[in-house]
């Protein structure tokens, strides 16, 4: 092979593995590197007070979708969002049929807030339902879940990725 030839099959390849890249980041299609699922425990005082099994929202795609794809959540599941970075951080209800409890965490994986998030009624489409948390992570929960089991500003998670 001629180094012409070796150069566009190079340049084909890097190519495809950008338009890979691509559709894993819009969510198109999941990583096969990342993992889909989560348990976090969530502590209070370095106990646990709650265990969660959540799927995993880290690439722009599935964080636009979020739940709402979903008809409801069973009591201890959830949808953990992951940021790359600690910021202000805006969550609305487009497209839920449900309600739920949005736990903002940041980076050190202490709550920093937690909103009682209602679904849209008749007429509304849930855009202008915000919620706003400082977080790199977001953890989303059954509406009530907070309360019932203690969580609370300042409580600890504990995310191991299945």
């Amino acid at each position: 092979m001629d180094s012409g030839r070796l150069v566009r099959l190079g340049l084909v390849v890097a190519a495809a593995a950008l338009f890979v890249f691509l559709l894993v980041e819009l969510g198109v299609v999941s990583a096969p590197w990342t993992e889909d699922r989560a348990e976090i425990r969530v502590l209070e005082d370095g106990e646990p007070i709650a265990v969660i099994d959540a799927a995993v929202a880290d690439t722009i795609g599935e964080r636009y979708t979020g739940l709402s794809e979903h008809d409801s959540l069973a009591y201890g599941e959830g949808m953990l969002f992951v940021h790359g970075s600690e910021g202000e951080r805006t969550y609305v209800m487009r497209g839920m049929s449900f309600d739920i409890d949005i736990v903002f965490v940041g980076s050190d994986r202490e709550i920093t807030a937690i909103e009682h998030a209602r679904a849209p009624g008749p007429g509304e489409d849930g855009s202008d339902l915000e919620y706003t948390g400082r977080a790199k992570y977001v953890l989303e929960v059954p509406r009530g879940y907070a309360n019932e089991t203690g969580i609370d500003v300042g409580d600890e998670l504990e995310i191991e990725y299945q």
